[in-house]
């Protein structure tokens, strides 16, 4: 028997093409079993250092008839071969994304977009607003000084103004195809990194002015793009810098190079010199700010460098070149016509809203302001009747009243817009309502929030005489006079009605703090450089206690921050326009309605609580400073008075004189500040010589536009609050009772000793219920006296069970301090 198992059974050899039978598996033992074999152990252990597998290496299927082979390996050419080959394909598809499709998709934009031609540009720009009074009544009509425009041909624009706007706006113009591509990388670096500086040429620029459409999106940037190349294309450059120069807005409502050179110089065009030119070209990147000197001055500055980098100045040119101060912006005085001030203040507002000057003579816009024309009305022939007699052509005026349920504005008027100037010409007059003065004594109620809010009370007690001296103070605190001065246990409450100094400092310096004192007026409605205002309240020392030294704070904000205090604590924010509505009807701009409570965050009651104190500690006020409230209506307020500084070359006089007076009161529906003063520090005189106080000029004219506004309206009350005292104030009064009411107690039945046990208790619930009374009290007194003929001028207050007298020295309540300019 043959045993080559290579053969077959008929000694052939095996046909390598058949597959050979595999022999059966041995099947494995069974474990446990007696007489079972071991198992082999076949598999590799692993020791640790050998892989448990072998790795594998693919095997390249062979041809018929050849061994198997294993692939080359890789080498490092192979790898950069493979990932440039990765890298190639990348390419095609980043291109056929980034650069075909937006090519395909700019060919399409470029064929649908039209390029607008001036003429069509012209005729949808330059509409003039139209206000309106809170009632939908018209006010009148803003028309831009550049409604009338000249659209002028390439000839007729020198090239010394082409030239500037070319240098300060898009120094590539002559060569790029109405985009740079350079332009757009930096706009877009400058973004990123929070840099300055756009990317429009003016092609661009025209593009977007002409469409009106200025949206942050990349559709309308895409749409921009398109539209400018294709001017370029169809354009010569010349007809391009024409067309932009003829729409192009530069401020003071001027539209167009022709109307902008009539608004700032008073000629034509072809008569501009460079400096000019250069100034007209600065502003066409900042327009709304034209009027800022530094800011024009700035842009002035950029345009000259610009001219002379691109040769268009020589260096001798530049050198010599001098800002050409406009001519002055003077507003029309016609009857009718637009108040000025109002303006500003509305086109300010408008603009912290998104809608810039340039949107706001486009739109063709109606501006439904707060303003009540019959407040306006009154408040203008309250200053014209009560400044009639004045001859101090030093003193200037200015009233501003406000809603305190909605804080709008009612009445604002902010002095005379057209002054003459030191040759007799016309100038614009400034806006004295929202310049800031020195409050004096008007500063004292915003003192009180502070102390009521630490809890103390109107009952506590301070020293009222004068004069005093304060660590620190260079100088004694003294009270305006005998009828400001109180006794060295003067209670808050007497101390605001007779506007005592020493009282009000002491409180301040040894209980509010200065910083106290900001803080409630800021609470109160107060705008400061920080959030948006004007006003200053300087905390470095204790002059804003009685509103002097570095404190200043314009009308404006006096009449909302006391409107805090007639809206019972609620402080709403002071705006002038309702809502905007454009040329088809539609709301553009609508003014949302914000409350909170001023001076007790997430605490209405405690808030009105603060302010109804403060309420009724300035009630008395008003008939002690000899002034009315309009029949049926119950009103608080309080004067004020900055005190001139004399220099060493006035007269002896001016020791007496005051620079600043004021009046600021309210009742439930309006609150008004009158202001009249000087600018700056200057010595006040009033008929005669005399010198003129809160009280005596301030003071009547917010009487007579309350009169004139509150006539015929229905009568109002305040809301009724609790009095607020503390424990503190509570000692206070038992340590200073006078020995001789000691002993009267300690002589009394064992019963009222019992009864006087708890002697603060009782004194509290007395005053509580004094106060309660006291605001209802007064108002019956002056109904009696309006009812009676009575002008107010009573020298006598009763309230609650303190009776007072004052003198006639004017109500001056302004004060010596150790501040230069000392407040009252």
């Amino acid at each position: 028997m043959n045993n080559d198992r290579t053969r077959t059974s008929s000694g052939r050899a095996p046909d390598p093409r058949r597959r050979t039978r595999r022999p059966a598996a041995r099947p494995l033992p069974r474990a446990g079993l007696q007489g079972s074999e071991p198992e082999l152990i076949t598999h590799h252990v692993h020791n640790g250092t050998e892989p448990d597998d072998p790795p594998t290496v693919p095997i390249l299927v062979p041809r018929p008839g050849r061994p198997p082979q294993r692939p080359r390996p890789s080498t490092q050419q192979d790898v950069r071969k493979r990932r440039w080959r990765r890298i190639r394909r990348i390419g095609y598809v980043a291109a056929g994304l980034f650069v075909v499709v937006p090519a395909i998709a700019f060919v399409i934009t470029y064929l649908a977009v039209d390029v607008p031609s001036p003429e069509t540009v012209a005729q949808a720009q330059g509409q003039a607003v139209t206000y309106l009074y809170r009632d939908g009544t018209e006010m009148g009509k803003d028309t831009p000084a550049g409604g009338n425009r000249q659209i002028l041909a390439a000839n007729q624009i020198p090239d010394v103004v082409k030239k500037a706007v070319i240098a300060t706006e898009d120094a590539s113009f002559e060569t790029n195809s109405g985009f740079d591509v350079g332009g757009i990388l930096r706009a877009a670096y400058n973004q990123v990194t929070g840099g300055s500086g756009g990317g429009s040429t003016i092609s661009q620029q025209y593009i977007k002015n002409a469409s009106g459409d200025d949206d942050p999106t990349l559709t309308r940037k895409w749409t921009e793009l398109a539209k400018s190349f294709k001017m370029n294309q169809t354009y010569e450059k010349a007809d391009i810098i024409t067309a932009y120069l003829n729409i192009i807005y530069f401020g003071r409502g001027a539209y167009g190079i022709q109307a902008a050179a009539q608004a700032y110089f008073g000629q034509d065009v072809g008569q501009l010199d460079y400096s000019q030119a250069a100034l007209l070209a600065g502003l066409i990147q900042q327009p709304g700010r034209s009027e800022n000197t530094a800011v024009a001055t700035a842009r002035w500055t950029t345009a000259l460098d610009r001219m002379l980098k691109n040769g268009y100045l020589t260096p001798a040119q530049r050198a010599g070149a001098k800002f050409p101060t406009p001519i002055p912006l003077v507003e029309s005085k016609q009857a009718g016509a637009l108040n000025p001030f109002v303006k500003k203040q509305v086109k300010a507002e408008l603009a912290a809203q998104g809608i810039s000057e340039q949107e706001y003579y486009r739109g063709g816009f109606q501006v439904f302001t707060t303003i009540d024309s019959q407040a306006q009305q009154s408040a203008e022939q309250a200053v014209t009747e009560g400044m009639a007699e004045q001859t101090d052509n030093q003193i200037l005026d200015a009233l501003v009243a406000v809603d305190p349920k909605t804080g709008g504005v009612l009445a604002y008027y902010g002095g005379d817009p057209v002054v003459k100037g030191p040759n007799g010409e016309d100038q614009a007059g400034r806006d004295w309502a929202d310049e800031p003065h020195n409050p004096g004594s008007s500063m004292k109620p915003f003192d009180l929030a502070a102390f009521l809010k630490l809890g103390r009370g109107l009952d506590a007690r301070f020293d009222g005489t004068s004069p005093r001296t304060f660590p620190g103070v260079d100088l004694p605190i003294r009270n305006a006079g005998d009828s400001s001065s109180c006794s060295d246990q003067c209670t808050v409450a007497e101390a605001m009605q007779r506007s005592t100094n020493t009282v009000f400092y002491d409180m301040v310096l040894n209980v509010t703090k200065p910083s106290g004192v900001a803080e409630a007026a800021q609470e109160a409605g107060i705008r400061t450089s920080g959030n948006g205002g004007r006003s200053q309240l300087f905390t470095g020392d204790n002059n804003i206690s009685i509103g002097g030294g570095g404190t200043q704070v314009t009308p404006a904000d006096m009449a909302s921050g006391y409107a805090t205090f007639a809206a019972g604590g609620v402080q709403r924010d002071r705006h002038f326009v309702q809502k905007v509505t454009n040329a088809n009807g539609e709301t553009a701009y609508e003014a949302k309605a914000r409350a909170s409570d001023a001076f007790a965050d997430n605490d209405a009651a405690r808030s009105a609580q603060i302010a109804g104190n403060v309420t009724a500690a300035l009630a008395p006020v008003i008939q002690f400073s000899r002034l009315t409230c309009p029949t049926g209506h119950e009103c608080a307020g309080k004067t004020g008075t900055q005190q001139h500084t004399p220099q060493n070359d006035e007269p002896a006089s001016a020791a007496n004189a005051n620079a600043q007076t004021w009046m600021v009161g309210y009742t439930p529906s309006v609150s008004a500040a009158v202001w009249v003063g000087s600018d700056g520090d200057k010595a006040l005189h009033g008929p005669g010589g005399a010198p003129i106080f809160g009280s005596t000029l301030a003071g009547p004219i917010w009487d007579r536009f309350m009169q004139l506004y509150l006539q015929g309206k229905p009568a109002e009350r305040f809301d009724r609050v609790a009095a607020i005292s503390s424990p503190v104030d509570q000692q206070q009064v038992e340590v200073r009772q006078p020995p001789q009411q000691q002993q009267q107690q300690q002589q009394q039945p064992p019963r009222d000793q019992r009864n006087q046990a708890q002697p603060g208790n009782r004194q509290q619930q007395d005053q509580l219920r004094q106060f309660q009374q006291r605001l209802q009290e007064l108002q019956d007194r002056q109904r009696n006296r309006n009812g009676g003929n009575n002008n107010g001028n009573n020298n006598g207050v009763t309230t609650g069970t303190t009776t007072t007298t004052t003198t006639n020295n004017g109500g001056n309540d302004s004060g010596q301090s150790g501040d230069p300019n000392p407040g009252g």
